[in-house]
């Protein structure tokens, strides 16, 4: 019976990704400089790819204010060869956007498969959490402006069933506290990606330590609490946190 509960969350995953999916690819059709009835070629896929894995890279690093050159530059290929693949910058983050939520779903449905349902609410909440504690692109293409609301929704139809089907089987097992609600996760996410920034120059681990005395209040028992998995901040390392701008 859990496994037929966990296979019919799966599939209704799979048919939220599928709309998610029809709604890149209207956006893509008009934003990239590639006709959609004909394929790349070999070459030109691999320069794109190239691209990607350089852009996913410099803007986790350094934000979205990161130029094109940079990515470039990363990616070993000429600026000219960036605008040939994207068109502007935001086709490119776009881009890179679907592709690193399509990575976090996968990660997601991986813990939603786990046996045990603490386990699995675990893992969804780290999975999460990283992403955006990680990456500071990521955090900041779903803030910009109209581009950011429409990837806040994608984001949404994309994540919100599997985080609803993971917190639901964890109440029922009794092992999260039963008034938790759905939107209540996705704000700890925020959250904790809010504090991962703070501290991302002076403790770039210390959003562990905080996520970990997050779940300890929202398990319902434990034997004791548990070990947190980095140091506290040094009063030097509080100070630079406290004065760094978003």
């Amino acid at each position: 019976m859990k496994r037929r509960s966990v296979l019919h969350s799966i599939d209704s995953v799979a048919q939220n990704w599928r709309d998610v999916l029809r709604f890149w690819y209207d956006r893509r059709r008009v934003s990239t400089a590639e006709t959609p009835d004909r394929p790349l070629r070999k070459d030109a896929e691999r320069n794109r790819q190239r691209i990607l894995a350089a852009a996913g890279q410099v803007f986790a690093e350094s934000g979205l204010a990161a130029s094109l050159d940079a990515v470039a530059e990363r990616a070993g290929v000429g600026v000219g060869t960036v605008y040939r693949r994207f068109p502007d910058k935001e086709a490119l983050i776009d881009a890179l956007f679907e592709k690193k939520m399509e990575q976090v779903r996968e990660a997601a449905e991986a813990a939603l498969a786990l046996e045990d349902p603490w386990e699995c609410f675990v893992a969804f909440m780290r999975t999460v959490c990283a992403s955006h504690a990680k990456d500071k692109g990521l955090k900041e293409a779903m803030l910009s402006g109209d581009r950011g609301r429409e990837r806040v929704q994608a984001a949404k139809a994309m994540m919100a069933p599997i985080g609803a089907a993971v917190l639901r089987r964890a109440q029922d097992a009794g092992v999260v506290r039963d008034d938790l609600r759905t939107f209540d996760m996705p704000m700890l996410h925020m959250a904790i990606a809010d504090l991962a920034e703070k501290t991302r120059e002076v403790a770039p681990a210390y959003w562990e330590r905080m996520l970990t005395v997050v779940l300890d209040g929202l398990a319902v028992r434990r034997d004791a609490p548990s070990p947190l998995p980095c140091a506290p901040l040094t009063p030097e390392q509080f100070a630079g946190a406290m004065t760094r701008r978003s």
